[in-house]
């Protein structure tokens, strides 16, 4: 097995440009990811892991003062994204809080998401979950009575409530 690369503040910053360039983060997603590397150097080259923390708390702040690094701006592209994707809002919740975007920057980025669709985006949500997997309104005509249960239990397992799930597939889909 490739033994890793010592790590030094040139090679961590190296490391986050290269992982910001592929892929959007917080910073505590980004520090998890950093972390790793300092682990895995500390223990193949014997260095010390409290060194490496010091190197990485620098860096977030450097790449925070360039703008590369931004947990509002992060939290509300998630959460727009997700909601377009047919993803309810306990969902989107819940995957930020797994990328380390503290609750309060949730709860704004969730709030503006819910202003941006006029209040109510896990209707939003479904209607887009529906269109994507062609339940309720979205099924051919011929087919919907007989499939109606079956879509409301869909949606439900989906993560959406019963009776918005029910209001999608027995309406005509349109908001």
């Amino acid at each position: 097995m490739k033994q890793p690369r010592k790590a030094t503040p040139k090679s961590l910053e190296n490391a986050a440009i290269h992982y910001l360039e592929r892929f959007s983060s917080s910073r505590a997603n980004l520090k998890r990811v950093l972390m790793n590397r300092v682990a895995r150097s500390a223990k193949a080259h014997g260095t010390d892991p409290n060194e490496g923390l010091a190197w990485i708390e620098a860096l977030m702040d450097k790449l925070e003062g360039l703008g590369y690094l931004d947990d509002k701006a992060y939290a509300e592209t998630k959460a727009e994204s997700m909601n377009r994707r047919g993803k309810p809002s306990n969902q989107v919740r819940w995957a930020l809080r797994m990328k380390g975007v503290d609750q309060d920057t949730t709860e704004a980025a969730m709030t503006k998401l819910s202003e941006e669709l006029e209040g109510d985006a896990d209707r939003a949500a479904a209607l887009a979950y529906a269109r994507k997997k062609r339940l309720g309104p979205y099924r051919p005509a011929e087919a919907r009575e007989a499939h109606k249960t079956k879509d409301i239990q869909i949606l439900a397992r989906a993560g959406f409530g019963w009776d918005l799930a029910r209001e999608i597939v027995e309406g005509d889909g349109e908001s």
